[in-house]
């Protein structure tokens, strides 16, 4: 059984959904299904759990979102009281790419939203925690500036955001997390040449983070790092990770080292990856 918190009005495309809905995965004997939860019975549904929101990047389907999600759920196979809930969110568009400067503001607004919803209805959860892979970043960091208690652990893989955003636009929730664990490869020429192209555009949209910055998911964070942020972080260059290479189904070889990263951060348990 898998948990989807759907931030989506269309399978491709279209605006964040202010109002959020929960589903949990059924299956049968005969079809798999999906079963909406009630605002009503989401409380109990968290309740005294530590709960993990884990989202996906930007230029990703609704379909391929669950896909993608779901396989990181059964591989994780968190027992309780530790739940995962998948995010989805609208990072992409019928026009695939193209959208990248103007998906910020999805992020961000969908970040917001993810605040709302953790502050209305997960306060009777033990703890809150995060994982995120490219664009994601930015949405997780956006919610977790807004929570009314602290992120228990933040995991950034491949964070298409600035490298100095822990101490510059997302400072503040940097100081609302525990502990952050960050993940970032010289390798990612998605980071290293189309973040270099699209982000001075998205600068334009936004005056509150430094223009022309390198990705956190390129270099990890700028030096000194928050005492939040934990090492090591940076993927050996002769492992050769992609930008596609931290979440499943690609690169069946690779996505499990980081599956296995989150795991470790999200248990509390010393990381024996990247060395």
């Amino acid at each position: 059984m898998t948990y989807y918190l759907n931030f989506r009005t269309r399978t491709a495309g279209g605006p964040v959904n202010p109002n959020p809905q929960l589903y949990e995965t059924t299956s049968t004997s005969s079809a798999p299904g999906w079963s909406l939860i009630p605002p009503t019975l989401i409380p109990s549904r968290v309740s005294g759990r530590n709960v993990l929101f884990a989202t996906h990047g930007f230029n990703v389907t609704q379909p391929s979102g669950i896909v993608s999600l779901g396989l990181l759920d059964q591989y994780l196979k968190l027992s309780a009281p530790n739940l995962l809930i998948a995010v989805l969110w609208p990072g992409d568009s019928v026009i695939p790419v193209v959208d990248y400067p103007f998906e910020g503001n999805v992020a961000i607004d969908c970040g917001e939203r993810l605040a709302e919803f953790c502050n209305s209805y997960c306060s009777s959860a033990q703890s809150l925690s995060f994982a995120s892979h490219s664009l994601g970043a930015r949405l997780i960091l956006q919610a977790i500036a807004l929570l009314e208690r602290k992120a228990r652990c933040v995991c950034l893989a491949a964070g298409a955001v600035n490298r100095d955003c822990l101490t510059a636009e997302y400072a503040t929730a940097a100081q609302n997390a525990e502990k952050i664990s960050v993940l970032a490869s010289h390798e990612d020429y998605v980071l290293k040449v189309a973040y270099d192209i699209g982000d001075p555009f998205a600068d334009l949209l936004h005056d509150d983070h430094t223009p022309f910055e390198i990705a956190l998911g390129s270099e990890g964070p700028a030096t000194p790092a928050p005492p939040q942020v934990s090492s090591p972080w940076q993927i050996n260059d002769e492992s050769d990770y992609g930008h596609s290479d931290y979440l499943p189904p690609f690169a069946p070889n690779k996505w499990p080292n980081v599956a296995d990263f989150i795991r470790r951060a999200f248990l509390g348990q010393p990381q024996t990856w990247p060395i």
